[in-house]
């Protein structure tokens, strides 16, 4: 009896320490809480531009950013040429402009680094147009010829130069230049001759179709580099940053290029909204920016792809004349990777 006993005293223990157990639970962890992103907080971008197409790719940037649409405030300054603006770059007054890429060569010798070429936004857009014959059919036809252009010291001057030595010419012996400040005084010239040949740029070469009767694109100076296939680009404009600027604000900067990339691919496949801003914006007339948008190769190349880019075209000027670039090649630092 007594082992009986015991034996129901044991069991007993036993479904009493399985309750037990059964009840006991761990005591629950506090949930870790997320980490939260704290919330952008929008920048001032002092942002310039030159009249035409540098400045064509960013008006519906501009347009977003007076409704409130953009993830920073921009302040925007328009020049007829860069003369204008570099000044003002270099005391601070402006952050990002977009400019001639030697121009951003340039001004990183200048400041010891100081500048970064963000992106490329214009690839090619100066043509060579012909009133009254069919006699220019490449570079080499260009012999002999009288040709009005604007550009002088810059990217035009610089283009021809090359393309003409690349075909036995010398810009100096074998054509005479007939330089002009600004394209309305290179259609004046050719409104007073039966005959002549002019270089310009896009969005003016439209403008001068509509002024002077019999005027057609001849050469197309992009597809004249293509050509050479010497593994170049002709990558006319590109934006430049103060590096001050872009190591303050990197984030800012990030995003400034989000939108400039949005608003270059909204211009190319919304012309006739997009030449409605850039009339705003007084560049040209809509009816003239939207014919010419087209022709004007507006992109937003930017990392390796613009470094490559970049360092072959500003090679080719170099090696032509040094100064072009501001006597020496800029170094790694002056192209932006995002790395």
């Amino acid at each position: 009896m007594k082992k009986f006993l015991s034996l129901l005293l044991v069991i007993a223990m036993v479904f009493a320490l399985a309750s037990c157990a059964e009840n006991t639970t761990e005591p629950t962890a506090e949930p870790t809480a997320e980490p939260t992103e704290a919330p952008y907080e929008s920048v001032h971008i002092n942002l310039a531009g030159l009249k035409g197409a540098t400045t064509m790719g960013m008006v519906k940037l501009l347009d977003d950013a007076e409704n409130g649409l953009t993830a920073n405030e921009y302040e925007f300054t328009m020049g007829v040429s860069a003369d204008e603006l570099t000044p003002k770059f270099l005391k601070g007054e402006i952050d990002i402009m977009a400019v001639p890429t030697n121009l951003g060569s340039v001004l990183y010798n200048k400041t010891e680094g100081k500048v970064t070429l963000l992106a490329a936004t214009t690839l090619g857009l100066i043509y060579v147009c012909e009133k009254g014959g069919d006699t220019v059919t490449d570079i080499a036809s260009l012999k002999g010829k009288t040709i009005y252009a604007t550009g002088k010291g810059t990217t035009p001057e610089f283009a021809l130069t090359y393309l003409l030595a690349q075909n036995g010419l010398d810009i100096e012996k074998d054509v005479t230049m007939e330089w002009k400040s600004e394209p309305t005084e290179v259609v004046a010239a050719l409104k007073t001759q039966d005959a002549g040949v002019a270089m310009i740029p896009q969005p003016f070469v439209t403008v001068a179709q509509g002024q002077v009767e019999g005027l057609k694109v001849a050469l197309n100076l992009t597809k004249e580099w293509d050509g050479l296939n010497d593994g170049t680009a002709f990558v006319t404009a590109g934006l430049v940053v103060r590096t001050e600027f872009l190591e303050e604000h990197p984030e800012a900067v990030a995003k400034f290029l989000e939108e400039y990339s949005s608003s270059v691919e909204y211009v190319n496949n919304n012309t006739a909204e997009a030449g409605a801003l850039i009339e705003k914006y007084d560049i040209v007339k809509a009816a003239v920016a939207e014919k010419a948008i087209p022709y004007c190769s507006i992109v937003c190349v930017t990392g390796e792809e613009m470094k490559s880019r970049a360092e072959g075209y500003l090679k080719v000027l170099f090696d032509l004349k040094a100064q072009s670039v501001g006597g020496a090649l800029p170094a790694d630092d002056f192209y932006y990777t995002g790395k």
